[in-house]
């Protein structure tokens, strides 16, 4: 689990050792950031504004919350040029993705592209087009990224229960999906673990469906998997509950890739802690606006540690339950 005493820390020692010890704007005023959620401030925004504080950056934080279905965009972008932010921060994907726009887009005249924007708790920064790459993002835009990597996630599967086959449900779609997955066989193959696949149905459209759901995870059962893993894959997200309840069902155990699977009846997940993340892109805003660093030419990134989540009631159905060690460390719901 990323520590905020050591994230802060190890902060603090890299900005003095940048050389910067009076941050603040040329006039001697508060750098002004806009602050755009979906649906107000959450952990990520907590650690966003106390980085920042911490460091003692003299910041103006406006608040902005544009609505799940995105329906204040249209006049929050009306009314940037009069709030004048020195750099906007945005929360999630499809908030960012309304306000940065696709890099790729042919008119970026909807979008925001004459000052910095700093993103957190966006997973697959590259499938939704917001950067070129994750380490020269390119642009105006940079961020926090909420994924684990694949490697990361299966170490702690093992050291949870040990197993020998692990079964994965996908769309098989999507660039950085695709690549995580191609991360998690390459991780199979290396550490002689057996990897059983399956892909979700496509519909009449060519997109994905939740149609035989619950007899892809039984295949998956009957194909020897030991832990269903939720790989991060965008659909796959959107039906969490229906997955993890038939992998119950068969007491297969599901290991997440996020807190939501968790949250929605995975056994277990290693997670980016949205507060942390909130702190990371501080640490970027604050490279932007003190030491003047274009915001494409600092990396995307996620975290460097994570935090053990256990639903305890999933463990309890299942009998399924991690050493005492992993135990006293972990985050405990259900």
């Amino acid at each position: 689990m990323l520590h905020r005493r050591q994230f802060l820390v190890t902060g603090a020692t890299a900005l003095a050792a940048a050389g910067w010890s009076r941050p603040g704007r040329a006039d001697g005023g508060a750098f002004r950031i806009l602050m755009v959620t979906p649906g107000g401030e959450g952990p990520a925004e907590r650690g966003f504004r106390d980085y920042l504080a911490t460091e003692n950056i003299p910041a103006e934080l406006v608040p902005r919350s544009v609505g799940g279905d995105l329906a204040g965009v249209a006049a929050l972008r009306a009314d940037i040029p009069g709030l004048a932010p020195d750099l906007v921060y945005t929360s999630g994907a499809p908030v960012t993705l309304a306000l940065a726009g696709p890099y790729d887009a042919p008119d970026a005249s909807d979008f925001i592209r004459d000052r910095p924007l700093v993103f957190a708790l966006v997973a697959f920064p590259l499938q939704d087009r917001l950067a070129r790459s994750l380490e020269a993002p390119g642009g105006n835009v940079t961020g926090a990224s909420s994924a684990v990597p694949p490697e990361v996630q299966l170490r702690a599967m093992q050291s949870y229960r040990p197993f020998s086959t692990v079964g994965i449900l996908h769309s098989n779609a999507g660039t950085q999906t695709l690549a995580l997955i191609a991360q998690t066989r390459a991780f199979c193959a290396a550490n002689r673990l057996r990897l059983v696949e399956q892909v979700f149905a496509g519909g009449p459209d060519g997109r994905p469906t939740a149609e035989g759901l619950a007899g892809r995870v039984s295949q998956l059962k009957a194909d020897g998997a030991e832990w269903l893993y939720l790989v991060p894959d965008p659909f796959l997200s959107s039906v969490y509950g229906p997955v993890t309840a038939a992998a119950r069902a068969l007491e297969l155990p599901t290991f997440g890739a996020s807190e939501a699977a968790v949250r929605a009846g995975a056994l277990a997940g290693l997670v980016a802690r949205a507060y942390s993340v909130g702190q990371l892109a501080a640490s970027q805003a604050a490279e932007i606006l003190v030491q003047h660093r274009a915001a494409g030419t600092i990396p995307i990134q996620p975290l460097k540690r994570f935090s053990l989540t256990i639903n305890i009631g999933v463990a309890k159905a299942l009998g399924i339950f991690p050493p005492i060690e992993m135990l006293n460390s972990a985050e405990i719901i259900g």
